[in-house]
């Protein structure tokens, strides 16, 4: 029985090979790494991190929870049909077409391959190619599926705490005054295998009560899903790091009210029906309720009276190596207030050798750091600042009047000339 075990473990991992969902999110998250860096680079002239970088979150953190999460499932006996296996890959393709990333999430792919099946099963829909895949599911519901669902929110939300704040990108917008201010936007995909059991004919009951969610059949199989998570969250109005983990702890929230009323539909599968409906509503009402308290703040990074504002930190830098923090003001610099970034470089060539800040943090308390500079090191600290269009306007509008007062000087004459004097 182990044997058995064993080889059908490496058998539905040789699988997981197999899926084109695990290729096509290598080249997804490549592509968001080239988008992202040509707009840092268009906004700042510089890229705080490297293209490769989405593609490097893609996989780690997702492997020790699907880990966990399968054996969960196999534990439970948590079976799904096979053609809702590749309708979620059908739909995690489909969506991703829209090119807004978070509809990857598990509520609206799997949401979408729950309710197609059922709409299949009852209209008796032949399916080209798998038309005997699809017959074989039966005018079901499959609690099973939406159990999958919670879980699976639960581990999009444990991901968002642990990893959706790490790297976020800086980027420029405009305000309604027409000044440059700063947002951080984060756009992530997360590649989380989990070891799903099908209907099959290698793995026999090992218990009376193996498996819990079962589909009817006596054997089954085991194979590695690749299932895709996909985040997408622009913040303006707070640190990037504290909305994003209150975000995460909402969607986990969601995933465990999703996870144990899933369970109901066991008994009464008309629950499931529902209970997958509350999935899509509630994850998307938390995306749009984080909107639109967002849009109501004020733009967090902007300029400010105390010094200047760190909207990014280019990683191995001096900035980086001396702990600087996105949030934090820049007060002072080798003593010098500072105002613009100009006035920032012009204090740091008093002492070209050394650099010593003074630094409001996020609690606006000061704390003083210093750094030795060396040949070699990252141009200009590697710190990331909105620019400051002050001085912009102050030369426009020195023209403005300039061209005013000539205006005025050319029109005197005609006066004079009207004047009854």
């Amino acid at each position: 029985m182990v044997q058995i075990w064993l080889v059908e473990l490496l058998k539905g991992t040789g699988k997981l090979f197999l899926h084109p969902v695990l290729y096509y999110l290598v080249f997804l998250s490549g592509i968001l790494g080239v988008i992202r860096v040509k707009r840092e680079r268009k906004n700042f002239h510089i890229r705080a991190h490297d293209a490769y970088f989405e593609l490097r979150q893609l996989f780690p953190s997702g492997l020790l929870i699907g880990l966990i999460l399968s054996i969960i499932v196999v534990a439970t006996g948590i079976v799904v049909p096979f053609a809702a296996i590749l309708l979620i890959a059908g739909f995690t393709l489909l969506w991703s077409l829209t090119t807004n990333v978070r509809w990857m999430s598990p509520a609206y792919t799997i949401g979408a391959a729950f309710f197609t099946i059922i709409l299949i099963a009852e209209n008796n829909w032949s399916i080209p190619l798998f038309s005997k895949l699809f017959h074989s599911i039966g005018d079901k519901v499959y609690p099973s599926v939406v159990v999958i669902i919670g879980l699976l929110l639960i581990a999009e939300g444990l991901l968002i705490v642990k990893n959706g704040s790490k790297g976020t990108s800086p980027k420029l917008a405009k305000s309604k005054r027409g000044q440059s201010v700063g947002v951080h936007e984060v756009k992530r995909l997360w590649m989380l295998p989990l070891f799903m059991l099908i209907p099959g004919d290698a793995l026999q009951l090992p218990f009376d009560w193996w498996p819990v969610f079962h589909l009817g059949a006596k054997e089954y199989s085991l194979i590695l899903v690749p299932f895709a998570i996909g985040f997408h969250q622009q913040i303006k109005g707070m640190l990037p790091k504290d909305a994003i983990q209150l975000h995460g702890r909402q969607v986990m929230v969601l995933g465990v009210f999703i996870t144990l009323l899933s369970v109901v539909g066991y008994w009464y599968p008309l629950i499931s029906i529902v209970t997958t409906a509350l999935a899509v509503i509630g994850r998307e009402s938390l995306t749009l309720i984080a909107s639109l308290r967002d849009e109501n703040r004020p733009f967090y990074f902007s300029r400010k009276n105390q010094g200047l504002m760190i909207i990014g930190i280019i990683p191995e830098s001096p900035a980086s190596k001396m702990g600087l923090q996105v949030g934090e003001i820049i007060a002072k610099t080798n003593g010098v207030l500072v105002r613009d970034e100009k006035t920032l470089y012009e204090a740091l060539q008093k002492n070209r050798a050394h650099c010593k800040l003074d630094v409001l943090d996020t609690n606006g308390e000061i704390r003083f750091v210093q750094r030795a500079l060396y040949e070699g090191d990252h141009h200009e600290l590697g710190i990331l600042f909105v620019p400051d269009e002050r001085k912009y306007d102050e030369k426009i509008g020195k023209c403005v009047k300039h061209q005013n007062n000539q205006d005025f000087v050319q029109k005197l004459p005609d006066y004079h000339k009207k004047s009854p004097d």
